[in-house]
């Protein structure tokens, strides 16, 4: 099954578009790469259906080994802030899209075939409000077979950062979502910071979250890469 070999790498990259095309060259080994925070530029003007004045297309970085997901572009350019590349030799598993289940900005929910099985993965940018988590906790969203939920939380908490002493109340919010969709929190194998800080004095925090299909066999670690 794909499942076995499965690597997914995910990044919030700060809107920085040369760290996303790094990424998208440098990357060939991973079949599912999530990104939180993309960067967002205008492709090119196109005819207006509806004024005499041309529209803008906006989009992500592309790269011809790889298949892009996001909802549609907008013309403010950082407005939407979750993206999916599919590495094209999985293409066969039909990935698809599925805002008819979940409709936010700032989460993605993909699903893809295997043995007539399908199966789900969710990216999540979690802004300083908690929207997303907010609209998973009071959204009725019935998701079976959601193997991975992964993304930016914002959430310091020292159930997950041994440097951080004090529990975050959204935490708990965030733990009921998974319970809902029989997800555990994955502690990574190397446990560093996922966010280092430009701020003198700031300390360095956790984060970057992954939480896993529960008692899943095939899908039962992850580890965190030194950042760019």
């Amino acid at each position: 099954m794909i499942y076995d070999n499965l690597k997914i790498f995910f990044q919030n990259v700060r809107k920085n578009a040369l760290i996303v095309n790094i990424i998208l060259e440098t990357h060939c080994h991973f079949n599912i790469i999530l990104i939180q925070e993309p960067s967002w530029s205008i492709i090119c003007s196109i005819p207006s259906s509806t004024c005499s004045e041309e529209e803008v297309l906006v989009g992500a970085p592309h790269h011809p080994n790889w298949l892009s997901f996001t909802r549609p572009s907008v013309t403010q350019l950082d407005f939407l802030r979750v993206l999916a590349y599919i590495n094209i030799c999985l293409s066969s598993f039909h990935f698809s899209l599925h805002r008819d289940i979940i409709n936010h900005k700032d989460i993605l929910l993909i699903s893809f075939f295997t043995n007539n099985i399908c199966s789900f993965i969710m990216n999540i940018y979690s802004n300083t409000f908690y929207s997303a988590l907010k609209y998973l906790k009071n959204t009725e969203v019935n998701i079976n077979n959601l193997l991975i939920m992964t993304g930016n939380f914002n959430i310091r908490d020292w159930l997950w950062d041994p440097s951080f002493l004090y529990h975050s109340s959204i935490s708990d919010d965030l733990f009921i979502i998974a319970d809902l969709f029989n997800l555990d929190l994955s502690l990574p194998t190397n446990p560093i910071p996922t966010r280092y800080s430009d701020t003198m004095g700031e300390s360095d925090s956790v984060i970057d979250l992954m939480f896993l299909h529960s008692r899943s066999s095939e899908l039962n670690n992850h580890m965190i890469h030194l950042e760019w």
